[in-house]
């Protein structure tokens, strides 16, 4: 089953019935086109909190509000017709007790209409993802580099070398058994990926882990060339549009000063005889 290929919406059941399946194609997206482009070729579409640092220019992800993540899950929601939709939490919106994460949840879902939400961490919040779950909230976890605790973590290391290993093996295991449907393993060694996708039985979606992980997910502005304020190294373009937009600017930036646009063929004519506008 892919997305295109099945004109039902996707739902985490689903997803979670992939384990062990073809992989499942996810992406990034903040808005209705980049979701309708998305839309026709992913399984999951994640409205992530990186929306702050790719589309706001914040300096990490921690300034992003519960505000900011409704707005923008609103605009995706109207490009997509068959992805699943998750929705990040935003730091500080669920981290304090499980009522509130599962206040923040209801909200997303009720404004934005997505069919999930995700949050950070393993072990620490395994009782909020079983009170999400248990609720009526489906939860894909993430668990690894987590960037809402970059401050903590040292900054954007790699997760699970030499004893760490075990920590992050840890964390997977707990939000599978607190009722995650599916979890992100992101920055974390390539072996210590391939063997917790082994060993746990739901999903394991990589960024910058395995290509045996059970699925793959990037941010859509990384992959394709339009944000290049850093590149990490699990990221590959394949496409250069920041480049391509540059190009495209400065040729119109000429054409204005040398007043080659608008030419003829982008003006109005006067009106014709019987009134009409040509």
């Amino acid at each position: 089953m892919s997305a295109t290929g099945d004109a039902k919406a996707i739902t985490p059941p689903a997803i979670r019935s992939r384990k062990g399946q073809a992989p499942l194609v996810c992406l990034t997206a903040y808005t209705t086109p980049v979701a309708r482009l998305a839309d026709r070729h992913c399984d999951i579409v994640l409205v992530g909190d990186s929306v702050g640092m790719i589309l706001h220019g914040l300096p990490s992800t921690l300034g992003v509000s519960l505000e900011m993540m409704i707005m923008h899950g609103q605009a995706v929601r109207r490009g997509l017709q068959q992805a699943l939709m998750v929705v990040d939490l935003p730091f500080g919106s669920y981290e304090e007790t499980p009522q509130q994460a599962f206040r923040s949840a209801a909200r997303i879902i009720a404004e934005t209409g997505c069919a999930a939400v995700k949050l950070e961490g393993g072990q620490t919040m395994a009782e909020t993802i079983r009170c999400l779950a248990t609720r009526g909230v489906p939860v894909m976890a993430h668990v690894g580099l987590t960037p809402q605790a970059v401050n903590i973590s040292g900054g954007y290391r790699v997760q699970g070398r030499g004893d760490d290993a075990e920590r992050i093996r840890r964390d997977a295991f707990a939000v599978t058994e607190a009722g995650a449907f599916a979890v992100v393993l992101e920055k974390v060694p390539e072996p210590l990926a391939r063997r917790i996708t082994a060993e746990i039985a739901i999903p394991t979606i990589g960024i910058g882990a395995s290509p045996a992980c059970d699925g793959q997910i990037l941010v859509s502005d990384d992959m394709l060339g339009l944000f290049t304020s850093f590149r990490p190294k699990f990221v590959k373009r394949y496409a250069e549009l920041g480049d391509q937009a540059e190009a495209a600017i400065t040729a119109y930036a000429a054409d204005v000063r040398q007043r080659r646009f608008p030419a003829a063929e982008h003006l109005y004519a006067n009106a014709s005889k019987t009134g009409a506008v040509a």
